[in-house]
């Protein structure tokens, strides 16, 4: 495969392409959800405040009088809960015993993630790739949402086995891509852009976090990480 062929088709020669529409993918939504639209919240690197971006998008979303969602797809890593002070107890079955209700936190945003099943929130989740894909899928397909305008998906880090789940059993509608200064990091940040575009992704904007700090004496600007490399 030359590096010519490897370019002109994104990544991945044609006579590596799966001839199946993206739509073949698409899992079924619980009956009682009625979400609008699917914002996933992604980066190639690790640390670099995809979680914090979620939940500040969604509070934002939240006060501007929208029924807003969070699904922490970060199956191995959640961290959704803890940021807004939800736990175990917040999670609840609706009477078929089946059908998953989200938490909701104090604000009325709802919420689905890895630690509110678990008894212990420090517990790790030691899964392989097939059962964390699986309990992705089933966020979506076995719980209520309810009447939902924006749900953000909170992704883990990489461009494996969670976001290529999510963006193809979910309808994305956009992506949101995090990043810092370094660049190292800017480098595998470019990786999840080059996934987006090759889903056929929108990718809505570009946060890049941790840009610099300001001296609380004299206000200047001081990059820790570096110049920004946003351009």
């Amino acid at each position: 495969m030359s590096n010519e062929e490897f370019n002109e088709n994104g990544g991945i020669p044609e006579r590596f392409r799966a001839k199946t529409k993206p739509e073949d993918f698409l899992a079924k939504p619980n009956p009682r959800s009625h979400v609008r639209k699917v914002i996933a919240v992604v980066s190639g690197k690790g640390g670099v405040g995809k979680s914090l971006v979620t939940g500040l998008t969604a509070v934002l979303a939240r006060r501007r009088g929208f029924a807003t969602a969070i699904m922490d797809a970060d199956i191995t890593g959640p961290s959704i809960p803890r940021m807004f002070g939800v736990g175990p107890l917040d999670l609840s079955v609706d009477t078929d015993g089946k059908t998953g209700l989200p938490a909701e936190t104090a604000t009325g945003i709802k919420v689905v993630s890895m630690n509110l099943l678990m008894d212990n929130e420090e517990q790790p989740v030691i899964w392989r790739a097939p059962v964390i894909t699986g309990a992705v899928q089933q966020f979506w397909t076995d719980f209520a949402w309810g009447d939902v305008d924006y749900m953000f998906v909170d992704m883990p880090p990489g461009t494996g086995d969670v976001p290529l789940t999510v963006f193809q059993a979910l309808p994305v509608d956009g992506v949101i891509i995090v990043s810092t200064p370094q660049d190292l990091v800017g480098m595998i940040v470019q990786k999840a852009v080059g996934m987006a575009k090759l889903m056929n992704k929108p990718i809505l904007g570009l946060v890049e976090n941790m840009s610099y700090v300001k001296c609380p004496h004299c206000g200047e600007k001081i990059s820790l990480f570096g110049e920004s490399h946003v351009d």
